[in-house]
C-alpha cells in the first residue's frame, strides 16, 4: 500500500492511498469519515493506524467509489514538515566509504555507524525545484537514500522488535553543499540549506516491500549511483535499535539510511548538479523521486 500527501481541490493538504494501478488517489477521509486532516496529516494518520484501519484501506485500494485522478492533483512530500530534524546515517555503503575517504582527507573511519542530523524547514516532494544557493556554494550534490518512517514511539528497541516500530519506507535525496560541508567539522550546515531535503513520491507500508531493494540515481540521462540495500554496512534493524538506545523515536521520525557510491564529488573532476538539471532517485517498489535544480 502506497500512502501519499497531496493538495485537494480546496487547496488543503491531505493524505490518501494510491489505487492498485497507481492511477487514482483515494483520500483517507473518504475511507475513514471521521479523519479530519490537521497541519501534519501524514503523521496524524501514522499515529492512528491499526489493524482495523489497515483492513479498510486495503479494501478501498481496489473498491473505491470516490477518487482523484493522479494527473489532477499535486503530490507533495509524504511528510512535508518533519517533527524533528532528519536522522541521517553517513557512509553506510562500502563503496561510498571508499570515495568519501578519498575526497575528505580528514575523515576518520570508525566501526560504529556515523550519525548526523539534517534540518529541513520543509521537505520538497515529487517535481519540486531545488532552490540552489550557488552564491554560497557551487558544489551541489545528490545522494539517493532509503528512508525509514517510524510508526510509533519507542526507546531502547531490540533489533528483533524493530519492525514493530516502523510504519514504512520512502525515497530520500540528501542534497548537499560539498564546500560548506567540508568547511565545517560537522556536516549539519552543508546538508541543511532550505529545499535541500527531498522525499517521496510516497510511503510504502512496511509489509508491502520485499528486500533487498535496488537503489539508483540518474542525473539528466546519466546513471550515477546504482547499488542495493543488501550492501548496507549496518542493516535497518541494527540502525533503528542502535539509534533508539537512550533516545526516544517518535511516530513520523525519518531516518535516512545512507547513500551508495557514485555521488558527484567522487568523480575526477567532480560532476556536480547545475541549474536546469533533472535528478531522479529510484528505489524498487517505491518509485521515482524527480526534482529539478533551479
Amino acid at each position: 500500500m502506497k500512502f501519499v500527501s497531496f493538495v485537494e481541490w480546496n487547496n488543503t493538504e491531505s493524505v490518501g492511498i494510491l489505487s492498485k494501478d497507481g492511477s487514482k488517489v483515494i483520500a483517507i477521509n473518504e475511507i475513514i469519515t471521521d479523519f479530519k486532516p490537521s497541519e501534519n496529516p501524514m503523521i496524524q494518520l501514522i499515529k492512528i493506524i491499526d489493524d482495523n484501519i489497515l483492513e479498510k484501506l486495503r479494501y478501498a485500494e481496489e473498491n473505491f467509489t470516490h477518487a482523484y485522478s493522479i494527473d489532477n492533483v499535486q503530490i507533495l512530500s509524504p511528510i512535508r514538515k518533519p517533527i524533528h530534524d532528519i536522522i541521517c546515517v553517513g557512509v553506510n555503503y562500502s563503496d561510498h566509504l571508499t570515495e568519501i575517504k578519498k575526497d575528505m582527507k580528514d575523515f576518520k573511519e570508525v566501526k560504529a555507524p556515523v550519525y548526523f542530523s539534517k534540518r529541513a524547514i520543509e521537505i520538497i516532494g515529487l517535481g519540486d525545484k531545488i532552490k540552489a544557493r550557488f552564491d554560497l556554494d557551487k558544489c551541489l550534490d545528490y545522494e539517493v537514500e532509503l528512508a525509514i518512517i517510524i510508526g510509533k514511539s519507542g526507546k531502547d528497541i531490540e533489533p528483533d522488535e524493530v519492525q514493530d516500530y516502523i510504519f514504512g519506507y520512502s525515497i530520500f535525496n540528501d542534497i548537499s553543499s560539498r564546500d560548506i560541508q567540508k568547511r565545517h567539522s560537522q556536516w549539519y550546515k552543508g546538508k541543511s540549506l532550505d529545499s535541500y531535503s527531498a522525499m517521496g513520491p510516497c510511503i510504502v507500508y512496511k509489509d508491502d516491500l520485499k528486500f533487498p531493494l535496488n537503489v539508483k540515481s540518474i542525473l539528466n540521462d546519466e546513471e550515477r549511483q546504482s547499488s542495493n540495500t543488501k550492501y548496507m554496512i549496518h542493516n535497518i534493524n541494527y540502525l533503528v535499535s542502535d539509534i533508539s538506545k537512550g533516545m526516544t523515536l517518535e511516530a513520523g521520525d525519518i531516518i535516512a539510511t545512507g547513500t551508495p557510491g557514485g555521488v558527484g564529488m567522487s568523480f575526477n573532476p567532480p560532476k556536480y548538479m547545475k541549474s536546469g538539471d533533472k535528478i531522479t532517485c529510484c528505489i524498487d517498489e517505491i518509485g521515482e523521486l524527480i526534482n529539478f535544480v533551479e
